[in-house]
């Protein structure tokens, strides 16, 4: 599935391929996220309504937690 990011770099939106669904908090500050790679290895992450997520992750309730990073 494609979908629309905003890539800091080139400081525009692109197209790119979601290689994973995730949520970031618990409770209700949980947030929704598309994940995504860029041809030359970025990352991109886009923020998404939660609707718009999981009918994207095909109804899937239990997505990867984005882990923090210490």
């Amino acid at each position: 599935m494609k979908h629309s990011f905003y890539d800091v770099k080139l400081k525009k939106k692109v197209q790119a391929e979601v290689t994973d669904f995730v949520t970031y908090g618990d409770g209700a500050m949980k947030r929704y996220a598309f994940k995504a790679v860029t041809k030359d290895g970025r990352n991109l992450t886009a923020f998404v309504k939660e609707a718009d997520w999981t009918a994207a992750a095909g109804g899937k309730p239990a997505a990867k937690k984005a882990s923090k990073k210490k």
